[in-house]
């Protein structure tokens, strides 16, 4: 029987390196008080390292992710659609993470786009995968009665269902922007009404929603609401650059509005804890300025209601590239969820 081998200071071939860079990094490892992420406890005494990720398992809809890491919806339309789609695809298949698509709206009334957002084979059948129309859209179809092309966008994707993003704002400042006749909420139940086998998503486009919206929302049978809080990408703002100067300088106030990510998970928990019987979507997205992986799960554990975490200028700044560099970067947050998970906790509310 073999003799196990202990390594000892005398006999570990990489101490001597390890304690010059010890040595050299000592003093670029300096951190004030004012650096430290004081929204968690840590407790570095209540968990052995981490073998495995499976803790990070999430049920999404009928599908499970291996990570609650949702790439939100960004991009359509466009010359680099197809790459970054398809690079996105690669990272959801391999880290089991859930995709959802940019604007679907070419694909309504043509297919010569189609390669551009067809990535389900890439995917592969476990991934949950949706598209994506604005309502503005969706009443356009409802009023001159062709909802029929929304199943049919979703087949064809074979997506699992349709994140149905809802932007007043952004229209309104847009110079070529829509006019909505109806209230969003009624074009949502009407959609509902019509197909209520369609598995939807409903998210704002980076202002969010505040609690009364979010209760209507709360009380429809949808699979999950996405925040798409203030923080990220503020798509109002984005309009105003397009804008007249004058136009932009005066309406510029408007792009200010809206309730970032942590305000809202608050609406959420109190609708939960005041309505739930009456509460029939029971799942977040929660997304809006998500910083990075800790920002991400503190989020996370503290919904009241089962939730993952939304990124997307992130996932797009990294799927322009080569796949290695965004696998790269999937990979070390994925990492650092594990981490967090097992020596983290968030101090009683």
């Amino acid at each position: 029987m073999s003799e196990k081998k202990i390594f000892t200071p005398d006999n570990d071939p990489t101490a001597s390196s390890r304690k010059q860079d010890h040595i050299e990094l000592a003093f670029r490892s300096q951190v004030s008080s004012a650096d430290m992420r004081n929204e968690f406890y840590y407790e570095p005494l209540l968990s052995s390292h981490p073998a495995d990720s499976s803790l990070l398992e999430t049920p999404f809809g009928s599908k499970v992710m291996r990570a609650p890491l949702w790439v939100s919806s960004m991009t359509g339309g466009t010359a680099m659609a197809g790459k970054i789609n398809k690079n996105l695809a690669l990272a959801c298949a391999e880290f089991g993470l859930g995709l959802g698509l940019g604007s679907c709206r070419p694909l309504l009334f043509s297919d010569d786009t189609l390669s551009d957002y067809a990535v389900r084979p890439i995917l592969g059948e476990g991934v949950p995968f949706y598209a994506n129309l604005g309502i503005a859209q969706i009443e356009k179809l409802w009023l001159q009665k062709e909802l029929f092309r929304i199943p049919a966008l979703i087949e064809k994707l074979e997506a699992d269902g349709l994140i149905i993003h809802i932007n007043p704002l952004q229209e309104w400042l847009q110079p070529e922007g829509d006019r909505f006749t109806y209230p969003p909420i009624f074009i949502i139940q009407e959609l509902i009404r019509h197909y209520p086998e369609i598995s939807l998503i409903v998210k704002e486009v980076g202002q969010g929603m505040g609690p009364q919206s979010l209760k209507k929302l709360m009380m429809l049978p949808l699979t999950a609401v996405e925040f798409a809080a203030g923080g990220g990408t503020n798509f109002s703002k984005l309009e105003l650059f397009r804008a007249h100067p004058d136009r932009a300088e005066a309406l510029d106030p408007l792009t200010k509005v809206g309730h970032d990510a942590n305000q809202m998970v608050g609406f959420c928990n109190d609708i939960f804890l005041n309505h739930s019987t009456d509460i029939q979507c029971k799942l977040l997205i929660i997304s809006g300025g998500i910083q990075d992986f800790l920002h991400g799960h503190y989020l996370v554990k503290k919904s009241k209601i089962p939730a993952v975490y939304g990124q997307a200028s992130l996932f797009l700044k990294y799927a322009r590239d080569d796949y290695s560099t965004l696998q790269s970067f999937v990979k070390h947050q994925i990492e650092g969820l594990v981490v967090a998970n097992h020596f983290l906790t968030l101090p009683p509310s």
